[in-house]
């Protein structure tokens, strides 16, 4: 039985119907990046990821997906999702992947790298205010110098990098990632289930 579970946990991050070996049937599933939340209308937009690789994610998908929260407050696991346009943070092409409601399509930006850092944890005070006890902002924009910084929490890179100008009059969450989140689902926009990855710790 436990060798179940723990296959069901692997299974439910396809957007496939499911019933899980430990007998409850959770319907079909969601999973991507958000990049709208209305707190008053309990509304999350995402791109979902069509590879749902944990260590490889590829938000692509187009349209992005809408779904209303669940009403039961317990079927919530999770902060409230955080949005951010910021796709993909491609090092090897110092490229970055942004969703831009405006065209609602995806734009790649070419960026010029100033400096990075790699092995950076969540809890390194380069990214994280000890003695606040909270994360530190970011993206950090610096329009005098030209320059933007931004963490990528998964890749656990902190890159300083500049951009061609007419980048810098777009929003802020233009550069930051939104939450991941997955939704378990059995008609469309409805979320029966909801789990804020980036905020649960989902093996506990």
């Amino acid at each position: 039985m436990i060798k179940k579970c723990i296959l069901g946990v692997i299974l439910c991050t396809l957007p496939l119907l499911f019933v899980s070996g430990c007998g409850k049937d959770i319907g079909k599933v969601d999973q991507g990046r958000v990049i709208e939340y209305d707190n008053e209308k309990k509304i999350v937009t995402f791109v979902r990821d069509v590879k749902a690789d944990p260590g490889s994610p590829d938000f692509s998908h187009l349209p992005p997906l809408t779904y209303e929260m669940p009403k039961d407050r317990n079927e919530i696991s999770g902060a409230e999702p955080a949005a951010g346009y910021r796709m993909k943070l491609d090092t090897k092409k110092s490229q970055v992947i942004i969703y831009d409601p405006a065209v609602k399509n995806f734009v790649v930006i070419n960026y010029q790298l100033v400096s990075q850092k790699d092995f950076v944890e969540r809890d390194d005070p380069l990214v994280y205010d000890a003695a606040a006890k909270k994360p530190r902002q970011f993206p950090i924009i610096d329009k005098d110098k030209k320059t933007i910084t931004i963490y990528s929490r998964r890749q656990k890179i902190l890159s300083t990098f500049t951009v061609p100008d007419e980048y810098f009059a777009l929003p802020p969450k233009s550069w930051d990632a939104g939450d991941e989140v997955r939704v378990h689902y059995k008609q469309d926009g409805k979320a029966l289930k909801f789990v804020n990855l980036t905020r649960t710790d989902i093996n506990k």
